[in-house]
Formats: structure tokens, C-alpha cells, sequence
């Protein structure tokens, strides 16, 4: 296998945050498309104040998402998400002898997994904190 140069690698990470932030961009503008099932939803899962965790899921999916594709505040937004994640996961999927359900949960396992790969490795070259980080370095003229 050939060997992966750093600009190919840039590219790759930055692609990668673009489709990990996909799922959370999406979700968060369905829940704006449609409050009031998504309130009834989270009510009837059992969770209190449900009209604050939506605001709060839109917040952290909507908010979180762009962070990620821009890059502002990489890990800390990754981590965010990865947390957000499990706990949607275990909150809303925990039924898993539905098919459907164990899907769900593993899927929000496996995203909260690609995230911490982000947490670990950073955002790559193609981001807002890289380009601080550049120009944090750059010697005044």
C-alpha cells in the first residue's frame, strides 16, 4: 500500500469531518422542521424537560456539526459529539431486541467512536484551528 502524504491526509481528515458532521447537520435541521414531534418524543422516552433537550439537541447538532466541518474547536466539539452520542444512544436505543433499535445504537456507538479519532488526531490541516495555530506561530512583522 502507498504511503499517505501529509497534504493527502489533510484532505482526508477534513473530508472525514464533513461526513461525521452530516448526521448531526441533518438531525438538528429535522428537529427544527418539526418540534413538536421531536418534544413529544423525547417526553415519551421518559426524559424531563423535554422542550429544554430539544433546544439542547438542536444546540449540540446543529452547532456542533458546522464547528466540525469548519474545524472551530475540533476536539472539544468531537468530544461534545461523541458524548452527545452515547447518551442518545443509550437514552432513545436502548431497546435492542428491535433490529431497528440495535442498529441505531451501534451506529451512534460507531460515530461516537469516529469522533474520538478526531479528539485524538485533531482536525487536520483544512481547519480553523490549524490556521490559529499557524498564525499563533508566525513571528510579528
Amino acid at each position: 500500500m502507498k504511503t499517505v502524504t501529509t497534504n493527502q491526509a489533510s484532505i482526508i481528515a477534513a473530508f472525514g469531518r464533513a461526513l461525521l458532521a452530516t448526521i448531526f447537520i441533518f438531525s438538528g435541521l429535522g428537529k427544527i422542521a418539526a418540534p413538536d414531534a421531536t418534544i413529544g418524543y423525547i417526553a415519551s422516552s421518559g426524559l424531563p424537560f423535554a422542550p429544554l433537550a430539544f433546544a439542547l439537541a438542536v444546540a449540540t447538532e446543529l452547532g456542533g456539526g458546522l464547528l466540525l466541518i469548519v474545524g472551530v474547536k475540533t476536539r472539544l466539539v468531537a468530544a461534545s459529539l461523541a458524548v452527545f452520542s452515547i447518551v442518545t444512544a443509550l437514552a432513545f436505543h436502548h431497546a435492542i431486541g428491535d433490529q431497528n433499535q440495535l442498529i441505531h445504537l451501534l451506529k451512534n456507538i460507531s460515530m461516537a467512536g469516529g469522533l474520538l479519532q478526531v479528539v485524538a488526531f485533531g482536525a487536520g490541516a483544512f481547519s480553523f484551528d490549524q490556521r490559529a495555530r499557524r498564525s499563533a506561530l508566525r513571528p510579528a512583522a
